[in-house]
């Protein structure tokens, strides 16, 4: 079996684009090179590539340029300033600067435009040569204000082609044309008499009317629905600006001078708990020029400059803008950190473990990206009709013109119903329907914590029924924790505490840690060890304080010949049953107590699971531990279904078998044991706290390792797509009724055009109601 030829992603900024039937035409073109599978997105300008090897960048901007557009390689979705030169830009107006020029276009048209069709509309208005008047006016509107439309029609025309601009400046050079005509050749120039739009047509208009005021007032309200919904997508997009901004521009970096690491203690499983720098000079560079391994400070109300781990220092880190968490989370040194989010108090040494393109928000910002720029399946139909619906539209204007003049009905009105056709066709509003609501929902996601991958995700958020919920680092913290401490009569808690906990905390093992952070927790420093000694598979044991004390399983008591009094007898049964780890402590041959651990849960999980039911679903607990563990756990956080004791392997086949129910199932799970899982599931749900692997898989990724924002990606993702779908259904129905309106004569240009311009708004700003999701 031959290997098939490599392919490369390429994404391209598209310029001149005015409608949906424009992409539809690039997408087109593109999709007829050999090796190219292309999709262009009109809401966002930008055009995604699959090309085969052989491809270059240039064929393909040069096959948009002969298209009759501009293409050019974007700036890469990069939060902050590289040290690396940007990619060559292509000369041309910022987005801001293309808004205040329409602006200004538009405020012009308008004044002119207004006593234009005052003095057509109200017969008392009108003066003796007035019409002249009126030309004089609409003569810039037309010819000026709608040189985007002219320009537009001119340059697709010379590539055969037709768009929406075609249909608008046909409709208003038309009128304006017939109005000249009349004025010049008619009875329309004469002294003295009126003329105008009635806003319903009639049978018994005169032939030398004119239509200055369609000409000019279709060209005022097609530039204001230009600049509305210019500024309507701007803002759609002002989330993804927002978050690729939020990185720091430069950050002092520790060069010279910088001490030894303190050996790290072996405590918290890997983590640093005394590494510093010192000596230090601290030098102020852009932060392009970080590297990772490199050590920088951050000082209270600093920006963290990239990913990194804290090596000295305490401070509370507001991650708001990056997770959507609003309250400050503590970090001390051996605790990771993320770029772009705020230190608000201590001062902070981290060493940089990620930057650039690899750090968190650069990987968010590319997520959020590659969803906006995908189509949804609901997309496709729109796109479909989008590429033919010029033509027919053309056709139908004059299958219009031709059927009222066959009817026996005047030239004007005849002109005017076929004028009306041209003017109040949108395929705009078709266009921007899917593009301008995953823009806006995937947006807000992002500032909420939720990444959704692309728009094929929101169909399977409707269809889900069921969630697999894995239970370690997900409905549960992942780490080990000290539940409870039970003394034996006469034994104060705090003496337990602080003998175990210094006992334990020479200990590698995950539940001596958790007994040694819980001890210094609750009863303060620990006293020195003396010879610690590990018993494999049953505990530890040394001198603490004078004392001999031992540590560990029921059965290392036994083998010390100590024995249990029934309270602490009890204790233990209880941490049996409940699936958690009991330890018994023993000092100078006597049991003292005896100490619960386990892998708490979460605080929000039980929030979380009531979330997923009132969404519908049937909440399942998966997990490798044994089944009292997973019972404890499920019966903590309200679910009923538990599935324990699973393999890797097994949790794939659990989701098939499940998907065999006729269950659509989503997976949420965090670890490298759960991304096969999230891969086959209808929906993987992957937290960012987990592994690379985890959220590769997965279909949403949740910033925060909060089981609640499943819930609200779900709902997000739901009502995402039920705004799609409005907009499409606004937008198909728009067109059916209003094209038969108009080829029956029961609506001018005017009113036409401002209707026009007004779909494609509707459908923006119906879209940017998800800025709102909470």
């Amino acid at each position: 079996m031959s290997a098939s030829p490599a392919q490369a992603q390429v994404e391209l900024a598209i310029g001149g684009m005015t409608c949906a039937s424009c992409a539809a035409r690039i997408e087109k073109k593109l999709n007829r090179m050999e090796g190219v599978t292309a999709t262009v997105n009109y809401a966002t300008e930008r055009a995604r590539i699959t090309c085969a090897d052989g491809v270059s960048v240039e064929d393909l901007i040069a096959t948009v340029e002969k298209t009759g557009y501009t293409a050019k390689r974007p700036a890469p979705p990069e939060p902050a300033p590289t040290a690396e030169a940007p990619p060559e830009e292509v000369p041309g107006e910022t987005p801001d600067e293309e808004l205040a020029a329409l602006r200004h276009r538009l405020v012009v048209c308008a004044v002119l435009s207004v006593p234009v069709i005052v003095l057509a509309m109200v017969p008392a208005l009108q003066f003796t040569n007035w019409q002249w008047l009126s030309l004089a006016l609409a003569a810039p509107v037309v010819v000026w204000g709608g040189a985007p439309f002219h320009r537009a029609t001119w340059t697709t025309l010379r590539h055969g082609a037709a768009t929406m601009d075609t249909l608008v400046s046909l409709g208003t050079l038309a009128a304006f044309g017939w109005s000249l005509w009349a004025l010049f050749f008619g009875t329309a120039g004469l002294p003295g008499m009126r003329h105008g739009f009635d806003l319903t047509l009639s049978s018994t208009a005169g032939s030398s009317e004119i239509y200055l005021e369609a000409a000019a007032g279709v060209t005022t309200f097609l530039l204001l629905g230009r600049y509305l919904e210019a500024r309507a997508k701007r803002r759609a997009g002002a989330a993804l600006r927002a978050l690729m901004r939020l990185g720091a521009k430069d950050v002092t970096v520790l060069r010279d001078g910088e001490g030894e690491r303190e050996a790290l203690s072996g405590r918290g499983g890997g983590r640093a708990t005394g590494g510093r720098a010192t000596g230090g000079r601290e030098v102020r560079v852009p932060v392009g020029e970080l590297a990772v391994g490199d050590r920088f400070v951050v000082r209270p109300g600093e920006t963290v400059a990239t990913d990194g781990l804290v090596v000295a220092g305490s401070s509370a880190v507001d991650a708001s803008m990056l997770t959507g968490e609003s309250v400050p989370v503590d970090v001390s040194p051996g605790d990771g950190v993320t770029g772009a989010t705020v230190n608000t108090s201590g001062r902070l040494e981290v060493e940089a473990t990620r930057v650039g393109g690899d750090t968190q928000l650069a990987r968010m910002a590319r997520l959020v990206q590659e969803a906006q720029s995908g189509k949804a399946a609901v997309q496709r139909l729109a796109d479909r009709v989008s590429a033919v619906f010029v033509p027919v539209v053309l056709v139908l204007a004059v299958a219009t013109l031709a059927g009222w003049l066959l009817a026996g009905a005047e030239a004007a009105a005849s002109f005017t119903a076929a004028v009306a056709v041209l003017i109040i066709a949108c395929p705009c509003a078709l266009g921007l329907a899917t593009p301008t609501a995953l823009l806006v929902g995937t947006g807000r996601g992002a500032q909420l914590g939720i990444l959704i991958k692309g728009p094929e995700v929101l169909e399977s958020t409707r269809r889900v029924d069921t969630v697999l919920l894995d239970k370690t680092g997900t409905v549960t913290s992942g780490r080990m924790r000290l539940l409870e401490a039970v003394a034996a009569d006469g034994v104060a808690e705090g003496e337990l505490l602080r003998l175990a906990g210094a006992l334990e905390h020479a200990s590698e093992h995950p539940v001596a840690r958790a007994v040694a952070e819980g001890a210094r927790e609750r009863a303060g420093a620990l006293p020195g060890v003396e010879g610690f000694e590990s018993v494999p598979g049953l505990g530890v044991h040394g001198t603490v304080a004078g004392h001999r004390v031992l540590a560990g399983g029921a059965r290392l008591a036994e083998r010390a010949g100590i024995a249990l009094p029934p309270k602490l007898r009890s204790a233990l049964a209880t941490a049996g049953t409940s699936g958690r780890t009991a330890v018994v402590v023993a000092w100078d041959g006597e049991a003292r107590g005896v100490l619960t651990v386990s892998d708490a849960v979460k605080p929000t999980s039980a929030e979380a699971v009531r979330a997923l039911r009132a969404l519908g679903l049937t909440p399942i607990l998966l997990t490798g531990d044994n089944t009292a563990v997973a019972q404890a756990v499920a019966a903590e956080v309200g679910i009923d279904e538990v599935i324990a004791e699973v393999l890797p392997e097994d949790k794939v086949a659990v989701v098939a078998r499940l998907r065999a129910e006729g269950r659509t199932v989503a997976m949420v799970g965090d670890g490298v044991n759960d991304a096969a899982a999230l891969a086959a599931a209808d929906l993987g749900l992957a937290m960012g706290t987990g592994t690379d692997a985890a959220i590769e898989a997965g279909d949403l990724t949740l910033v925060r390792g909060d089981l609640r924002v499943a819930a609200d990606a779900l709902r997000l993702a739901r009502a995402t797509l039920a705004t799609i779908k409005g907009n499409l259904f606004w937008a198909f129905g728009y067109n059916v009724a209003a094209l038969p309106l108009a080829a029956a004569g029961l609506l001018n240009p005017m009113i036409a055009g401002a209707a026009m311009a007004f779909s494609s708004v509707f459908v923006v700003t119906n879209s940017l109601r998800l800025r709102t999701f909470t």
